[in-house]
């Protein structure tokens, strides 16, 4: 009975050892080196992807409206992208100047390269492209382009540059809200769908929100109204 029992003893640590050793076997530890780059790295690091749903329109009125929109979205990312990257091409300039004289002389400078770097192409915009470029400025520096003006030149400038701008009923303090009003969401659908088909070129926002709950959030929005 002691050598049965002995002999069963073993077996079973036999069969523990084996279980323990292809356990250890079955995980295997991966490591990836990207090209140009001496670390090795455990993980891929992906972008985010998000899958869109089928656009859905109450009828051709609403059909139209989107894409009326998305016509000029498209049209007018590019300068709010670009006038986010001079913003902080001038802001690091800026950090390295100390005297206030030449932070002055600099910022003047700046001004009126990105007057005749915008000024001629701004001016063929209509009202609504307009209206959707200061959008996308405060979506892409989280500041109005009041605020800009104000920063760059003047209190009395950027009151005059409001002023002027509602003549033709553009308000440059428009902000950018698209978790609470439904045509700035349908602007960031819009550009997610062209980052993710690349007929834009994605700049982050710096404004705090995401977009999949942003989508659920006014589908729900929808569901009820129907």
């Amino acid at each position: 009975m002691f050598r049965y029992c002995t002999v069963l003893f073993f077996m079973l640590m036999g069969a523990l050892g084996l279980s323990q050793e292809t356990e250890k076997d079955s995980v295997q530890d991966y490591y990836v080196r990207f090209e140009g780059d001496s670390i090795l790295h455990s993980s891929i690091a992906l972008d985010e992807v998000y899958l869109f749903g089928r656009l859905e329109f109450a009828d051709r009125k609403e059909k139209l409206r989107y894409y009326i929109l998305r016509r000029k979205t498209l049209k007018v990312y590019p300068y709010a992208k670009l006038a986010a990257e001079r913003l902080e091409e001038m802001n690091d300039s800026l950090a390295k100047i100390k005297k206030r004289r030449h932070r002055k002389k600099y910022t003047k400078t700046v001004q009126k390269y990105v007057e005749g770097e915008f000024s001629s192409e701004l001016k063929k915009l209509t009202r609504t492209e307009g209206q959707i470029l200061i959008k996308l400025i405060y979506r892409q520096t989280g500041k109005t382009a009041f605020n800009l003006v104000k920063e760059l030149r003047n209190g009395w400038r950027a009151f005059w540059y409001n002023t002027t701008a509602k003549a033709f009923k553009i308000s440059i303090k428009e902000e950018f809200h698209p978790e609470r009003i439904h045509e700035d969401y349908l602007i960031e659908d819009i550009l997610q769908r062209a980052f993710a088909s690349n007929k834009l070129q994605r700049q982050k926002s710096v404004l705090d929100y995401d977009y999949a709950q942003l989508s659920n959030k006014w589908k729900k929005d929808t569901d009820k109204k129907n």
